[in-house]
């Protein structure tokens, strides 16, 4: 079992720390627990397990600038180290092919992740300008809002002056 809580495991590995009334019914298999942060990738001798564990201490560390040494891993290493981490990595997020170079596949999750910035930016100013102009907005409008692309949200931004309800940034963004 790999354990990738934020905390050391402290918890029991068998079955049989339950209530000892319980003891007679259940089955007692040993669980063997290996903490992803702390265990040391060295002593591995296959390459790819090595190469996951490796990528999943650096991100649990939060060293994104770690894994951008030039060196190529297997597609699938660094999406099964995502997967652990729960980082939010998608297959289209990297460079095509089964082997990846880390410093470009990180170069480019930086520039995915530096636009989603960006664009949450504008949207957050956006309905921020629009509350200013018309007070309020409905819950209804502020997740349509949310759910519009980038181009007409940049379209409403060019065109707040000439909003005056919630109907007119309607008819913008449809």
């Amino acid at each position: 079992m790999f354990y990738t809580g934020d905390e050391e495991w402290n918890l029991p590995e068998t079955l049989k720390s339950i209530p000892s009334e319980m003891e007679p019914y259940i089955n007692d298999w040993r669980l063997s627990v290996i903490d992803l942060k702390t265990m040391d990738a060295r002593k591995l001798m296959n390459r790819r397990l090595r190469d996951v564990v490796e990528i999943n201490q650096s991100m649990f560390a939060g060293s994104y600038e770690g894994l951008r040494e030039n060196r190529k891993i297997e597609t699938e290493s660094f999406m099964m180290a995502a997967t652990f981490t729960r980082t939010n990595i998608r297959r289209e997020d990297l460079p095509e092919g089964d082997e990846i170079n880390m410093c470009k596949a990180m170069d480019q999750l930086f520039q995915r992740f530096e636009n989603q910035g960006i664009e949450k930016g504008k949207l957050n100013t956006l309905k921020e300008l629009l509350k200013v102009k018309l007070g309020t907005l409905s819950s209804p409008l502020e997740k349509q809002l949310t759910n519009t692309s980038l181009e007409k949200l940049n379209v409403l931004t060019l065109n707040i002056f000439n909003i005056n309800s919630e109907e007119d940034v309607l008819k913008i963004i449809h």
